[in-house]
């Protein structure tokens, strides 16, 4: 328990970080039809649970462009 509270200043920016890009992405998801690469039943699971890297990469790889 004494590591979490050392680790804690820096793992709720983590945290708010990771589900603001999470949050904003899923949005982005529901919201428009087209993807450059794959559909929404692609797009929704990687964005869940691929923490970090799923909104980042769907950003990069999978919103078109004309969003």
């Amino acid at each position: 328990m004494d590591i979490l509270r050392e680790y804690w200043p820096f793992l709720i920016p983590l945290i708010i970080a990771e589900l603001a890009l999470m949050i904003t992405a899923l949005v982005h998801v529901l919201r428009h039809p087209t993807y450059r690469f794959g559909t929404r039943a692609l797009w929704i699971p990687i964005v869940i649970f691929i923490q970090i890297v799923g909104p980042i990469v769907y950003f990069i790889f999978g919103r078109s462009e004309d969003a």
